[in-house]
């Protein structure tokens, strides 16, 4: 009896903060909105040639070559708000089959005409609805400060991000994610990225459980149409080896 007590404490343990490596969305928000009344739509795919071979938890999506991907539908509702929504979220599994992972809602406060301020900031909220397969919990939600500065061709850019599952703020996971850019023109910029998962605000998680993930990007910021694409390292044996991320968005 007292064994089975603590192999469940161990898999209790074990099946803490997620390490992140699945997810349909790798961005770095800039604060960066519609204008209001202008309507966009951003594909979102990310893929993992070298990943690794468990899930993060049972039954859940492993990461080799698994292609995960959403459309993100967006609104300028002000100059100061957007309003969202990821329908669907899917996955191309590493045994070809095709799965619906759920959507997302959001809303983005900012600071109004971001890209002409020298120091800029916002904050996003979202609200997800996820299979079983994707997450542990069927709601989830994400609280993202945008923090960022123009320094003439540099941008400095950190959204400390807080995910929750709705179960106590000391179950708060800390993932930020930081950019640092070089726009080569106004139409080129290039760039290096980093993603992290540390796990509950309360006690990070051992580096080994750790998701850290560092992207080289490139993008081309055109009109109507704009491309992001990066390749992405992961540091730990949480993380992936090599993440592919593509991002292509038009304006309406």
């Amino acid at each position: 009896m007292m064994s089975a007590v603590i192999g469940a404490i161990a898999l209790a343990g074990l099946a803490g903060p997620a390490a992140r490596a699945q997810t349909d969305e790798i961005q770095v928000y800039d604060a960066t909105i519609n204008e209001p009344g202008q309507f966009s739509v951003e594909l979102h795919n990310n893929y993992t040639p070298i990943g690794r071979l468990q899930p993060d938890f049972p039954g859940g999506v492993i990461p080799n070559h698994a292609l995960n991907g959403v459309p993100e539908w967006a609104y300028g509702v002000t100059d100061w708000l957007e309003l969202g929504t990821y329908l669907p979220l899917y996955t191309l599994t590493n045994s070809g089959q095709f799965e619906l992972d759920g959507a997302k809602l959001r809303a983005l406060f900012v600071v109004p005409r971001a890209k002409e301020q020298e120091f800029f900031y916002g904050i996003n909220f979202e609200l997800s609805f996820n299979a079983q397969h994707w997450e542990q919990t069927r709601n989830s939600g994400e609280i993202r400060p945008i923090l960022g500065t123009h320094l003439g061709p540099w941008d400095l850019i950190v959204n400390p991000i807080f995910d929750t599952a709705f179960d106590g703020a000391h179950r708060l996971d800390f993932a930020p994610a930081e950019r640092v850019a070089y726009n080569l023109s106004e139409l080129w910029a290039v760039a290096i990225e980093y993603y992290a998962a540390y796990g509950y605000i309360s006690g990070f998680s051992p580096l080994n459980r750790q998701n850290q993930t560092g992207f080289v990007v490139i993008d081309y910021n055109g009109e109507p149409n704009s491309v992001e694409f990066g390749i992405g390292h992961g540091f730990t044996a949480a993380s992936d080896a090599l993440v592919l991320k593509l991002m292509i968005t038009h304006q309406f």
